[in-house]
């Protein structure tokens, strides 16, 4: 059975009365906004939530009222989160005129691109980044071995037209075969300003065999000797470093790196995308101790199941041999979760699906019924948006961006008012009301 494939504003607002929320008439907002008071709020902080006041002013969060409020907003006790974030797309490029509406309209403000191409970044000046719109953290081109993935995004592109030669090797991937060539390509790779690196190991254990095997173009990656060399260079450099794994054996050898994070969960898709490479599931297994070791070396994980668990759950239900092999593999799926959960592990929400946001991605992980609605509500609202950027600071405390979600109903009662948002502020900006 082959799966489907996988992986596929402005400066003047008004606030929408929505909902429980009321409000004088504000005048209009530029830059950090004015200075708000949101008085009657149930505010999440990461346990629950708790009643209080907050103040807006030059775009942080304050509990003292400032000497001048410009506007005072009841909001009658709705429930209000920090805004959400999706730690794996590659599809926060400004060429997608839509996309930063999409994820506006889904609550997420903070994107990060784990491999995009150099002009997308460059040409993100004034469309992202700014209070009106979404957040986002460019790799710019990954670091990948010869014939490694994602070679095979950029040989479709380049033969389709949409993209030229020259968008390869130097452009959306640093081919790296040897130490010699990773110190001859690093001041090109830094020449792009990414704001981390972005690695690829994909069965690394069988690197060698790979390598010298043509059939395996786009299922291998770096040499996982030369992850560490990388790791030491991006460091010295203040860059963090993401590895893409795919087995339980690239896994550990993120985290013997000292990788700062991993993304995609072992067992997160089949090799070739067919249901016949679950055969050998145990390869995506993790143990007990890989968990230890990546909460040891402060490795968050970002999750990347969503699709999998949506394609695996109606086979689950059924019957014959596709129908076990899904329950084993949601099964392992959702054990490599707990394991991390156990060890105290930074699990974060990113989903890899380019045609969606991250809202799909936390409903995915909720339906394998590992963590509470409470650790969700946390992950995706605090731990998320510290995983994309994490020198700044998320969540409804003094001192804290101003940037939160006001929802219709408690989340921890019926986790569906995550998709029930009445009001949007982004660095003390009121955003315009987004429609589906």
């Amino acid at each position: 059975m082959h799966f489907p494939p996988m992986r596929t504003l402005v400066t003047t607002v008004f606030l929408a009365v929505a909902g429980a929320c009321s409000t004088t008439r504000l005048p209009a907002v530029r830059g950090s906004g004015p200075s708000y008071e949101f008085r009657n709020g149930q505010w999440f902080d990461g346990r629950g939530f708790q009643a209080g006041t907050r103040y807006t002013v030059n775009g942080r969060l304050v509990d003292r009222r400032p000497s001048a409020v410009d506007s005072v907003i009841d909001l009658h006790g709705a429930y209000v989160v920090p805004a959400f974030g999706e730690d794996h797309n590659h599809n926060a490029v400004p060429s997608d005129t839509g996309v930063a509406h999409r994820y506006l309209r889904d609550g997420i403000f903070y994107v990060k691109n784990p491999d995009n191409l150099p002009r997308e970044k460059a040409n993100a000046a004034g469309v992202y980044n700014i209070p009106t719109s979404i957040d986002v953290a460019f790799a710019n081109g990954g670091l990948t071995g010869p014939g490694g993935h994602p070679i095979e995004l950029v040989q479709r592109n380049v033969a389709r037209g949409a993209w030229k030669p020259g968008d390869g090797d130097g452009g959306f991937l640093f081919i790296i075969g040897s130490a010699a060539e990773l110190e001859h390509k690093w001041p090109a790779i830094l020449a792009t300003t990414p704001d981390f690196i972005k690695t690829y190991l994909l069965f690394s254990d069988e690197y060698a065999q790979r390598l010298a095997d043509t059939a395996t173009i786009g299922w291998r990656g770096l040499d996982p000797a030369l992850l560490p060399l990388i790791v030491r260079k991006a460091h010295a450099a203040g860059l963090r470093v993401t590895t893409h794994v795919e087995t339980a054996a690239d896994f550990r050898n993120a985290v013997a790196a000292d990788v700062d994070e991993i993304n995609h969960l072992p067992g997160f898709r089949p090799e070739g995308n067919d249901l016949p490479g679950y055969r050998k599931l145990e390869r995506y297994r993790i143990t007990a101790d890989d968990a230890r070791q990546a909460a040891e070396h402060h490795v968050a994980v970002a999750t990347t199941v969503s699709e999998v668990v949506e394609i695996l759950k109606p086979m689950s239900a059924g019957t014959g041999g596709d129908s076990t092999m899904a329950q084993d593999v949601l099964a392992l799926i959702a054990n490599n979760l707990r394991l991390l959960r156990d060890a105290g592990v930074n699990v974060v929400i990113g989903s890899d699906r380019y045609r969606t946001t991250s809202l799909p991605e936390v409903m995915g992980v909720r339906a394998l019924h590992v963590f509470s609605d409470t650790a969700l509500l946390r992950m995706w609202s605090m731990a998320t948006p510290s995983a994309v950027f994490p020198n700044r600071k998320f969540g409804t405390t003094p001192g804290d961006e101003a940037s939160f979600l006001v929802l219709e109903g408690n989340p921890l009662d019926d986790f569906m008012a995550v998709e029930r948002i009445t009001m949007r502020v982004k660095d003390g900006v009121i955003l315009p009301q987004e429609r589906r």
